[in-house]
């Protein structure tokens, strides 16, 4: 059967984009197929960090009474807005199910595995496709105001180095000196010298540049209405446009992927998880790397052209308002750590979705039940930061080639059963 493209990828964010780009490296012609816009959704408005230092899993040990006292400020740093959602109720219980040790020592270890094989592959991506993204490997810096807080975090720094992943953790007078523009007086910070950072717009926007100069299709405005099966799967979609087939589907549609996977019958529970971010023109005195502002749970980025707070999760479904107090709560957290926290001007308030799982790790590989439909989503706020291994990863799967790390942590059929 005649097909548009060997592979027919369904989305073109920034994951959607990474998987093409190593397919068509691998020789597959590739179709991207995106409703909106290149990168103009989740891979839009984030903060553009590259964190290897984020390995642990949101569902830690006492995270549940933690989320529970959250529940009754919708201002903090995790948010669920109370309504009757069956189906979040139970994506919750099996998130807080995991909240222990154990759990929390295995998806780590997975996460990490992911997140420091993409960071490498990203840095290989800037300079051997020259994309001009803003990219800079200065590393990242945890900041915290309590010394309690800082010992606090301490504790998950032998996972980290079982893991490989550097760390140096600076008192509140190295953390002065070496960044002017946080305020004095702040406990500390532990440096992440493998971290590093790049404008997710550009990223994207040079990504979509890579693939189409290698013969790759990128259409915008198409929106998938329906699958199509034939005798050997899933053979195309119905889209707003007419009708566009692959030899092979993937799907990478983040925080969406899920409603087209129910129409499937495949278990794939994920939910939105509404993130926020403000950018802004540079301040005078910004800071000279990313931060994390840790108690508050605010992201801070800087680019030569400009600067952005980012962060937060609220759990509201897919509800396209705007939480004007999650967003004040950005300029709130950053004002407790900065001298300048926000910038001259504000260029833009953002809000999207981002695709979380209850154990914190991606989808990634072959649907079950399903001969060539494959599944690049979950990436929970790791998107950015792993969507090149991610890439190469469904690259080795779809074309038969054995990956350079063990795929079975992130494998769909985890959920089947």
């Amino acid at each position: 059967m005649s097909h548009d493209a060997d592979v027919l990828v369904l989305g073109a964010g920034v994951v959607g984009l990474a998987c093409a780009h190593y397919l068509l490296s691998e020789g597959r012609s590739v179709r991207v197929l995106d409703a909106g816009k290149v990168g103009g959704a989740t891979s839009w408005g984030n903060c553009g960090t590259l964190t290897p230092s984020h390995a642990a899993p949101l569902a830690a040990p006492g995270m549940v009474g933690q989320a529970l006292r959250w529940m009754l400020r919708p201002d903090a740093p995790l948010y669920i807005r109370p309504r009757w959602d069956p189906a979040l109720a139970r994506w919750l219980a099996k998130v807080a199910g995991r909240c222990n040790r154990r759990d929390w020592h295995a998806s780590a270890l997975a996460k990490g595995a992911l997140l420091k094989y993409s960071r490498v592959l990203v840095e290989d991506l800037v300079y051997g496709q020259g994309l001009d993204c803003g990219f800079e490997a200065g590393g990242l810096h945890y900041v915290f105001r309590k010394p309690r807080a800082l010992a606090r975090y301490q504790r998950e720094l032998p996972l980290l180095a079982e893991l490989g992943i550097a760390a140096q953790v600076l008192d509140g007078a190295a953390l002065a000196a070496d960044e002017p523009a946080l305020k004095p007086g702040l406990a500390g910070a532990i440096h992440f010298p493998g971290d590093a950072q790049l404008r997710p717009d550009r990223f994207t926007a040079e990504l979509a540049r890579v693939v189409r100069a290698a013969g790759g299709v990128i259409e915008e405005g198409v929106r998938v209405t329906g699958f199509e099966r034939g005798r050997n799967g899933i053979e195309g979609v119905q889209t707003s446009e007419g009708r566009r087939s692959g030899g092979r589907v993937l799907v990478a549609m983040g925080a969406w992927s899920a409603g087209f996977a129910a129409n499937l019958g495949l278990p794939i529970p994920i939910q939105p998880g509404k993130g926020y971010s403000i950018t802004y023109d540079r301040p005078a005195l910004a800071p000279r790397r990313p931060l994390v502002l840790k108690e508050r749970s605010v992201c801070v980025t800087t680019w030569d052209d400009g600067y952005r707070l980012g962060s937060t999760m609220e759990f509201s479904g897919f509800d396209d308002g705007a939480n004007p107090r999650r967003l004040a709560a950005l300029e709130r957290g950053a004002a407790q750590y900065l001298r300048e926290p926000t910038g001259p001007a504000r260029r833009e308030e953002w809000h999207g979705w981002r695709p979380m799982t209850w154990d914190d790790l991606p989808i990634l590989g072959r649907a079950p039940g399903h001969n060539n439909l494959f599944l690049a989503t979950g990436h929970g706020m790791m998107g950015m930061g792993m969507s090149a291994g991610t890439g190469r990863l469904l690259a080795d799967l779809m074309t038969g080639r054995t990956p350079a790390i063990d795929p079975a942590p992130y494998a769909p059929s985890r959920f089947a059963g």
